[in-house]
Order: C-alpha cells, then sequence, then structure tokens
C-alpha cells in the first residue's frame, strides 16, 4: 500500500494534505494507513467508520489469508465525514465538491467532482467494462445514477476501468445493467420462480458485454432478488 504513497512522491513534493475513502470495500479503504506520517484530513460519507468497524477487521483478515506479502495496514476511520448535505474542500483556488450518496453500491458511496476541471470522481457508483457488485441497494444505485447523469459533466474515473471515461456512455451503459436487473428480477418473481432459477436466468443478455460476468452476476441477481422480494 506505501506503493500508492511513493508514486505520489514522484510527481510531487507537495504536502498530502487530505485522502479521499470512496467507501468501504478493501480495495478503496485500505492503503489510507501509508499516509499517517502526513497527517492528512481523510475524507468520508458519514456512515464510512460504522461500515469499516462492523466489516473492516473481517476485510483485513482476508486480505492477508489471501496474500500474506501484502501490508494492509491498520483500519483508518475518516476525520471528516460528509452528510447528506454534501462538503467543499478548498485546496486554495481549486475546490473539490463532494456528496454524500443514499445506499447505493455500498452505504457509503462517497463522489468528487473538481470544480477547476468539472472531472468526477465516481468511485464505484461507476464500473466500466467490468460488472458491477451489487452490495447495496439496486434501486438507489439506479436513483444515483440518474443524479450523477444529471450533473452533464463530460469526463469521469471510475472505480474500475479505464483511468477516465466519457461520462455519458459510461453512466448509461451501467444504467442498462442495473435496469436489466431490476426488470429481469421482477419478472422472475412475478413468475413465482425460485432463487436458484433466477441467478441462472437473469441478466443473461449482458454476458457479453461486462468482464467477469460469471463472477458477480448471480451475486447481483441474488441481492436483487432479495430486494425486489416484498415490494
Amino acid at each position: 500500500m506505501v506503493v500508492g504513497r511513493s508514486e505520489i512522491r514522484k510527481r510531487t513534493e507537495r504536502p498530502i494534505s487530505h485522502v479521499v475513502i470512496s467507501h468501504v470495500h478493501p480495495d478503496h479503504c485500505f492503503g489510507a494507513a501509508a499516509f499517517e506520517e502526513d497527517a492528512p484530513n481523510i475524507i468520508g460519507h458519514a456512515g464510512l467508520s460504522a461500515a469499516l468497524q462492523t466489516r473492516g477487521e473481517f476485510y483485513r483478515e482476508r486480505l492477508m489469508e489471501l496474500m500474506p506479502a501484502l501490508d494492509v495496514g491498520r483500519i483508518v476511520l475518516p476525520t471528516q465525514e460528509v452528510d447528506a448535505s454534501g462538503a467543499e474542500v478548498d485546496l486554495g483556488g481549486r475546490v473539490l465538491r463532494f456528496t454524500a450518496h443514499e445506499t447505493a453500491h455500498t452505504s457509503c458511496d462517497l463522489s468528487m467532482i473538481d470544480e477547476n476541471t468539472g472531472l468526477l470522481f465516481a468511485g464505484d457508483l461507476l464500473f466500466v467494462e467490468r460488472v458491477p457488485s451489487l452490495d447495496g441497494s439496486l434501486l438507489g444505485w439506479i436513483d444515483e445514477l440518474k443524479k450523477l447523469r444529471a450533473l452533464d459533466v463530460s469526463k469521469v474515473v471510475p472505480g474500475h476501468g479505464p483511468v477516465m471515461v466519457d461520462a455519458a456512455p459510461a453512466l448509461g451503459d451501467l444504467e442498462h445493467y442495473l435496469i436489466t436487473l431490476r426488470d429481469e428480477t421482477r419478472g422472475a418473481i412475478a413468475k413465482g420462480m425460485a432463487i436458484e432459477e433466477a441467478v441462472e436466468t437473469v441478466g443473461q443478455s449482458q454476458r457479453e458485454k461486462w468482464a467477469l460476468f460469471d463472477d458477480y452476476n448471480s451475486r447481483n441477481v441474488i441481492q436483487a432478488y432479495k430486494e425486489l422480494e416484498w415490494e
């Protein structure tokens, strides 16, 4: 995890004043400890601390089992929590605007816009080319994507995928997958289909469009089924 900090230091010696944690998943929250000597302000969603306290140690242990040589560091909690009212950070003529989203990909998704460039950092609210993983609310994620699209930004940094992409088609592709998941899961429930059968049928038209489809779509269907079953 120290590699990230060393890469920053190859590019600048300016103080590292802020570190942003986009959400609770281990590939996005671990590594913050590498910046402790910089004493930065750690920015996260208002729900992040609770999520890290609930899941963080489990994630840490699993990572150490899978990759024993990896030093994931300790769990770092945010020092600045962003609630529904949002937040702004002025870096000195460069303003970053943060949005704490309703439950979507997770219960603690945070996005950021650089006001100078209009660049959106979406975290895992946006997956590009790799099938998304649903760990929050399917309906909430669709709603939050609509809000991101309404921002009318031209470029976005996704949580997974290329470094930067055109916003409209990328957000549209993800929205199409999630709507397909919603509509076909609702259809399966209406037909009285058991969840085991739904897993084998829902979303299959999307298989060729997403990497890792077979690794994650079944889990997404299970999550969607449990959410939509009692509508």
